[in-house]
């Protein structure tokens, strides 16, 4: 037999349109390879979506290459991810599975406080199939355990566990904080375990378990996976065949575009310093026909954030022929500002008292931005900005709603 592998393709999760078409096209090459290369079944293990109810117009064009699948005789096997499961079970994925385009994987019963799951059988190659979804948060170590392992180990051909979460015993080390469950939570004894949830390609066999593969994103479902892509890394999705009791399987790369990074240091240095070095090296970028990711860090010496022009240098990469371009300025500061510690667990408490702590450092004339005034006035705003975009709200609504509740936050007036 020969199948599919693929996992965390987050359809949606970008409103901007030149990375909304490049994950639409991820998503195209990966559906035209696997009819090329003539594969039985396609397994997705978990975040097809961003969202359990996406921007219809990403679904729009996701479904199309799903029914592309459906027409040449490849089923696609589905669990939920962490992202586009619904508490609800009102999810894409179910209206999908009920129109026949996917089918859903996870089938099972609680009985004497046992998860007791069922195997779907492809039909053309009668390969097992079962798995667990993800919930949100990681909820879905619950279900591993009171999972009836022992009746899913008896079952024999050939078999396939899909699962969405990340294992302790494989899990990259910047993901040290991230909860993930232990490696014996899955039943032992399966032909291949189809991954989902993390981000990094990884190959993996412990005594019990051989085949444990995570495929990564096909393109990209945060910020930092563009910056990943940009460093090298490289993103697609498995083929793997069955022939003679042997297992192989085979990484296919996707590369929609090509990406840059450029990171620059500003510790030690004033505004003015920052700004003509910045603006002088990233004119240097080849930037024609790429995404560029810059990302400014460092304390400066002299002067303000706020005195550096951002906009200005990415207008310059796009006249440049940029596609695309972010600059993250995460780790920039200035010394004009304090340096606050604050604990607690309340989000909006921590928030206030980096406002009271701050809102002196900044020169400001105007009442209304003074003092418990300026402090509450800021925290509207920003969660003004928090707002997210509407079911099917297109990014120019959006941005057009954000400034009329910023300005009707601030109680400013357009002057005609």
């Amino acid at each position: 037999m020969k199948f599919a592998h693929i996992a965390d393709v987050h359809i949606g999760a970008y409103y901007d349109e030149t990375l909304a078409e490049l994950s639409s096209k991820a998503f195209e090459y990966t559906i035209g390879k696997c009819v090329e290369e003539k594969v039985d079944f396609i397994i997705v293990s978990g975040d097809l979506f961003h969202v359990s109810i996406p921007d219809l117009g990403a679904v729009d064009k996701a479904v199309k290459q799903m029914r592309r699948a459906k027409d040449a005789g490849i089923p696609i096997y589905v669990v939920y991810g962490s992202h586009d499961y619904s508490p609800s079970g009102k999810s894409i994925i179910d209206i999908l599975d009920s129109s026949g385009l996917v089918t859903k994987i996870v089938k099972g019963r609680i009985e004497d406080n046992k998860l007791r799951l069922e195997f779907i059988t492809d039909e053309k190659t009668n390969a097992k199939i079962t798995g667990i979804s993800a919930r949100k948060k990681g909820l879905e170590s619950k279900y591993y355990e009171i999972l009836d392992r022992d009746a899913l180990e008896r079952e024999e051909e050939f078999k396939i566990f899909s699962f969405h979460s990340g294992i302790e015993e494989f899990k990259p080390r910047e993901l040290t904080p991230v909860e993930c469950i232990p490696i014996s939570y899955l039943p032992k004894g399966f032909d291949y375990y189809a991954g989902g949830h993390i981000h990094d390609r990884s190959e993996n066999t412990l005594p019990g378990y051989k085949n444990v593969i995570f495929p990564g994103p096909i393109f990209s479902g945060y910020p930092r996976d563009l910056e990943k892509n940009a460093k090298g890394a490289e993103r697609g999705f498995y083929i793997v065949t069955y022939n003679d009791n042997t297992i192989k399987h085979k990484f296919i790369p996707i590369k929609v575009c090509e990406s840059t990074y450029y990171e620059y240091d500003a510790t030690g240095k004033n505004s003015n310093q920052v700004k003509n070095e910045f603006q002088k090296n990233i004119g240097e970028i080849d930037a024609n026909k790429k995404i560029v990711l810059l990302k400014v860090k460092g304390k400066l010496a002299g002067g303000r954030t706020s005195e550096i022009d951002f906009s200005e240098m990415k207008n310059l990469l796009y006249s440049n022929g940029a596609i695309y371009v972010n600059v993250n300025r995460y780790g920039f500061t200035s010394s004009e500002y304090t340096d606050v510690k604050v604990s607690g667990e309340d989000v909006n408490l921590i928030e206030s008292k980096l406002f009271r702590e701050n809102i002196g450092s900044v020169k400001l004339e105007q009442d209304k931005l003074l003092g418990k005034k300026g402090i509450s006035l800021a925290q509207n705003l920003l969660k003004t900005t928090r707002l997210n975009p509407k079911i099917n709200e297109s990014k120019k609504n959006y941005d057009a709603r954000q400034v009329d509740d910023g300005i009707t936050t601030l109680e400013l007036k357009e002057v005609m």
